[in-house]
């Protein structure tokens, strides 16, 4: 297969991605996203894990390894071997962006440690992704989304209260993990300009996770306070929650004061935003559950349907509660077309119908002068072997 030359703000950067599985993985595409020259080393027979996460398998292909993996090559090289430990040595030497998600030890062994590579390459930025930082006494802890979701807090205010602690439906610690390092990298390349040297990019999912729970994290630095979960309602904004019309919840998102007075008027309860029990969010936040009752009784004259019409015309931020068809559904009237089609001579564009096994979700990104690109498929096993061998040797 043709692969289509690079473009974009890191056109010209090489990455030699030694990550599997996802928050890795997920860093390196957006990086290929963004124009960088992306080789994936994965081990031969199997290769990366994901490839085996199914069903479903589109093409032969899993859908999961689909979704973490456009915009690379792909080599299978065996670095239990010399000849395969020299390959990848020459491609780390030569690359602007190393990242890694090996245990510790296996990379030096390999002889591909920050260390090693920087001796030789001091302009590299060397990304390590760990579950439990690369040191200490969480360096050995196998590091899983799932695991850390439950270890790292995420599923103590996740669920029905009283109920079994829940996951969120997606790698969501993963994704996370994998917007860090694209930030450190971006930094580390930036600063480069100014020094002409790399240097060496850690995280963990661990402290991912507890950065990203915010203001649940800050409730218990700052006070001591352990949250709990709340099902769908929010610690401190009321109302903030799913609402029961006559035949089925629906979303309110409602943030400020001026928000609830306009709301109150819409469904009929006026009064409210005078009563000193709502007129505040804090007091609001106090009487919850008065205030659930007096808003869900108004609510269930009519059906979602209706209110989100009455709400959404009147400024009221609120919703249905959609599924994942629904959700593309409506990116696609938003007129942001989430949908992208990438052919196998590297060709995309806006596809015609769903489903497709060329169709990939949009990058969220918008650059007005260097757009992001879809230059390549999410890759075959080993399937540019040998032109980047070629080129290693050249």
């Amino acid at each position: 297969m043709t692969v289509a030359a690079p473009s974009g703000p890191l056109e010209g950067i090489l990455v030699a991605d030694f990550s599997r599985v996802v928050a890795g993985p997920y860093a390196t595409m957006l990086l290929g996203d963004l124009g960088a020259d992306v080789v994936k080393v994965e081990r031969p027979g199997t290769g990366d894990d994901t490839r085996g996460f199914g069903p479903p398998f589109v093409d032969g292909e899993s859908s999961y390894f689909r979704s973490v993996n456009r915009n690379k090559r792909a080599v299978s090289w065996d670095l239990a071997t010399a000849d395969g430990c020299r390959l990848a040595q020459a491609l780390a030497e030569r690359a602007d962006v190393v990242i890694e998600n090996f245990r510790p030890g296996t990379a030096e062994r390999l002889g591909i440690g920050y260390e090693q590579v920087a001796r030789l390459n001091e302009r590299v930025v060397y990304c390590s992704v760990s579950g439990f930082g690369s040191s200490g006494a969480g360096a050995e802890l196998p590091g899983y989304d799932f695991l850390v979701q439950a270890v790292g807090g995420l599923m103590s205010v996740t669920g029905d209260p009283g109920g079994e602690p829940r996951k969120v439906g997606v790698a969501v610690v993963d994704v996370l993990t994998a917007q860090f390092a694209l930030s450190g990298i971006l930094a580390a390349l930036y600063e480069r300009e100014r020094s002409g040297r790399g240097q060496k990019v850690e995280v963990n999912l661990l402290l991912s996770l507890l950065s990203a729970l915010i203001n649940q994290a800050s409730t218990y630095v700052t006070t001591g306070s352990v949250p709990r979960p709340m099902g769908n309602r929010h610690p401190s904004i009321a109302p903030y929650e799913t609402l029961h019309a006559a035949d089925r919840p629906f979303v309110v998102a409602v943030a400020n004061d001026r928000q609830f007075s306009v709301l109150a008027r819409l469904v009929g309860l006026d009064w409210m935003a005078a009563d000193e029990r709502f007129s505040t969010n804090a007091a609001r936040v106090v009487n919850r559950e008065e205030l659930i009752r007096l808003l869900e009784e108004a609510l269930r004259a009519r059906a979602a349907a209706h209110w989100i019409d009455v709400l959404q015309a009147g400024g009221i931020p609120c919703g249905p509660v959609n599924d994942i068809a629904e959700a593309f559904a409506l990116a696609e009237r938003c007129g942001l077309s989430p949908v992208v089609r990438i052919s196998a001579d590297g060709a995309s564009g806006v596809p015609a119908d769903l489903p497709s096994g060329s169709n990939q979700v949009r990058n969220p990104v918008g650059l007005s002068r260097t757009p992001v690109t879809y230059r390549i498929p999410p890759p075959r096993h080993g399937e540019h072997s040998e032109a980047v061998e070629a080129e290693l040797r050249g």
